[in-house]
């Protein structure tokens, strides 16, 4: 297997419907990665140890997705050098109002890039950290052109009743 070059990390079990959108977007991009479940609040100890370890571990981001609280992207970012991607995941109570608020509330020195949140919040997560690999990678600059460019001729230039 490839080194993985994205961390993609959350704060229990029940994220991994909506991560699982960041995996899926890293994959179709050719692009090495790993996943963990990491809580910043019942496993605190192995959260700072992944966050530590991430660059010596060739990790160049991660993704962070957290529902509630979402303390985990920014306790990440505090405790590593690499670019964090926050997701909030949609919380029952709150819709992930809370969650973004959370995410997007960092001080000053200590930056999260806060996603929307859920589905799409995962996979322009996905696309980013893409973006930051394909600085360094060939292949990848080039799957990522390909993904936009697909992108681009799947949109009609005029409307149609055939939807």
């Amino acid at each position: 297997m490839t080194q993985p070059v994205v961390g993609i990390i959350m704060g229990s079990q029940s994220d991994w419907p909506t991560m699982k959108h960041a995996a899926d977007t890293l994959e179709q991009l050719g692009v090495p990665f790993e996943t963990r479940i990491v809580s910043a609040h019942r496993t605190p100890k192995r959260m700072s140890e992944y966050a530590e370890t991430a660059r010596d571990r060739g990790l160049k981001a991660i993704i962070a997705g957290a529902g509630g609280a979402a303390h985990l992207p920014g306790m990440t970012a505090a405790m590593t050098p690499l670019p964090v991607f926050g997701v909030p995941i949609e919380s029952k109570s709150l819709k992930g109002q809370d969650s973004l608020l959370s995410i997007v509330q960092m001080p000053a020195g200590i930056p999260v890039g806060t996603l929307a949140i859920g589905r799409a919040g995962a996979i322009n997560a996905a696309l980013l950290s893409a973006s930051v690999i394909a600085l360094m990678d060939s292949d990848v600059a080039a799957a990522l052109d390909a993904f936009r460019a697909k992108q681009t001729d799947s949109v009609a230039e005029v409307p149609s009743d055939d939807v």
